[in-house]
C-alpha cells in the first residue's frame, strides 16, 4: 500500500517486475496519490484508515477472486524484492503454512510484519487473519506493547499454526531497525511514508534516561526542565540523523541500477 506520496511506486514495481518469477496480480491502495500512478498496478482500491484496516481490507477483496492454492504476497509499500524471492517461499511454505518477516531487533518484536508475509488464499481464510494490533507481549525493555501483527500472531498460536519467520541478514549497517534486508532476499526501507515522526522502540529505548530527582523542589523542577531539553534535543538530533541516511539511499536507489545494495551487502 501507498501513502500520501508516490515515491515508492516506481520502484516497488521495477523490482517486482525484475524480482518476481512468476506470474502476479499487483493490488494496493494510494490514499492520498494521484491517480495517474494507477497505472503501475492491476487492482487499486479506495481505501482509507490505519495500515492494518487497510491490509485487512485489501486481503478481504483479493479472497472474494483468489483460489484456494493462490498465494497472497503482502508487502509494505517501501519493500520490496532484490532477488527471486520463490525460493525462499517455497522452501517455507514446504515446512509451515505462511512465512513473514519478524524483526527481533526491534526491542524483541515476535509478531510476523507486513513488510513481507506469503500465505495462501486458504491458510487466510482458515485462520481469518488478521494484520490488526491488539494482543499484547512483553517486549526486550520488559514493557507490554502491541503493534501491527499481534492479532495475527495471537490466531497462529491459539491455532497451533507454525510459521516461518525471515530475519535480517544486513552484512553492514546504517541502523539496527531502519534500512533492512531480510533472507537476502527483501529490503524494506522502514518509515518510508510516515517519515521519523515517531521513532522506533528500538530507538526510544536508547534515548537518555531522566535524571534521579533531588528533594529541593526548586533544583528538582530545574532538573525536570533540564531532562526535557536534553530528550528533546536528542529527538531532534536523531531524527535529522536517521532522515539524512534515509534520503542518501532512497537517492541511490533511484538511481537505477544494484550499486546501493553494498551499503548493507
Amino acid at each position: 500500500m501507498h501513502y500520501a506520496s508516490p515515491l515508492w511506486v516506481e520502484i516497488q514495481t521495477r523490482y517486482l517486475r525484475e524480482h518476481l518469477s512468476r506470474p502476479y496480480t499487483t493490488w494496493t491502495s494510494l490514499q492520498g496519490i494521484d491517480s495517474s500512478y494507477s497505472t503501475y498496478f492491476d487492482r487499486v482500491i479506495d481505501q482509507t484508515g490505519r495500515h492494518s484496516d487497510k491490509l485487512n481490507h485489501l486481503a478481504i477483496e483479493i479472497l472474494a477472486e483468489a483460489a484456494e492454492d493462490d498465494l497472497i504476497m503482502f508487502l509494505d509499500g517501501d519493500a520490496f524484492p532484490i532477488a527471486d524471492p520463490m525460493p525462499l517461499i517455497d522452501d517455507a511454505l514446504a515446512r509451515a503454512p505462511l512465512v513473514a518477516v519478524r524483526r527481533p531487533e526491534n526491542a524483541g518484536d515476535p509478531q510476523p510484519h507486513p513488510s513481507f508475509c506469503v500465505t495462501s488464499a486458504r491458510t487466510w481464510r482458515e485462520l481469518g487473519g488478521d494484520w490488526s494490533q491488539g494482543y499484547r507481549w512483553v517486549n526486550a525493555e520488559g514493557r507490554r506493547v502491541s503493534d501491527v501483527g499481534g492479532n495475527l500472531l495471537r490466531k497462529l498460536e491459539l491455532t497451533n499454526t507454525p510459521w516461518v519467520d525471515v530475519l535480517r541478514s544486513n552484512r553492514k549497517e546504517l541502523d539496527p531497525v531502519f534500512f533492512g534486508i531480510y533472507g537476502d532476499t527483501v529490503y524494506h526501507h522502514g518509515a518510508g511514508f510516515r517519515g521519523l515522526t515517531n521513532l522506533t522502540r528500538y530507538h526510544a529505548s536508547l534515548a537518555p534516561k531522566p535524571r534521579p530527582l533531588p528533594a529541593t523542589p526548586i533544583v528538582r523542577e530545574l532538573r525536570r526542565r533540564r531532562d526535557w531539553r536534553r530528550r528533546r534535543a536528542w529527538d531532534r538530533d536523531t531524527k535529522a540523523r536517521l532522515t539524512r541516511l534515509s534520503q542518501g539511499v532512497i537517492a541511490k536507489i533511484q538511481q537505477g541500477d544494484s550499486a546501493w545494495l553494498a551499503e548493507f551487502m
